[in-house]
């Protein structure tokens, strides 16, 4: 009743003449958009939802329509939902699993050769080692020698070059003695001296590819 009441005063102001008795039809009227058109004397259009009002005391010359409009936003309806909030553009990092190592290839046990050659090696103090070279370089045997020049015991130092003597090893123990190389190799570079762990895992991946791609593989 409020806002109707401040809508007479203002189009009755807008007539501009001293009032007489008299009445004024005041339609307030909302079109299909929700925008709110308030004016006198003039029913609304067709489409429109119509409110009418009669005031009295309205001045007595007539007056030109007077149109008042005031947009009124639009109403969701009841049974739509919510906004949905803002989308961050910056999606949250996820943690990705290390790419996995390439599977080694497999061979066809038709496709597999036999393992290399192997020999068994004995040292002048009656050491034993396996070689793939049945022919090592000579190492330096110690001597036992008397007045020859002065180190803190009071003898010198001399030795005898020998060599370690090899036999191949035959067929059918190959890859059992393949493996026992592989695994003296492992022994090495897990407690072998630091300096060494490169030449020592080379050489444990050199025995590891013999031994899986050869027919001890199978």
């Amino acid at each position: 009743m409020r806002v109707w009441w401040c809508l007479s005063v203002l189009l009755l102001a807008c007539a501009g003449v001293s009032a007489q008795p008299g009445k004024v039809v005041i339609y307030r009227c909302t079109d299909a958009l929700g925008q709110l058109t308030v004016q006198n004397n003039t029913p609304c259009p067709k489409g429109s939802t119509q409110d009418k009002r009669v005031i009295d005391s309205a001045p007595s010359s007539a007056a030109p329509p007077l149109f008042i409009t005031s947009p009124v936003p639009p109403i969701a309806p009841a049974n739509a939902p919510p906004p949905h909030p803002p989308v961050s553009s910056q999606l949250p990092s996820v943690s990705r699993p290390p790419p996995a190592k390439p599977a080694a290839p497999k061979i066809a046990d038709g496709d597999r050769l036999p393992p290399p050659v192997l020999f068994e090696c004995r040292t002048y103090d009656n050491g034993r080692y396996l070689s793939d070279d049945g022919r090592p370089p000579q190492r330096c045997a110690a001597l036992q020698t008397t007045g020859l020049g002065t180190t803190a015991s009071g003898a010198g130092v001399a030795c005898q070059m020998v060599d370690d003597q090899c036999q191949r090893l035959p067929d059918e123990a190959l890859c059992e003695n393949w493996k026992q190389r592989l695994r003296e190799a492992e022994s090495a570079l897990r407690f072998g001296r630091s300096d060494s762990r490169d030449a020592s895992a080379a050489e444990v991946a050199r025995i590891q590819r013999i031994v899986t791609e050869s027919t001890c593989g199978r």
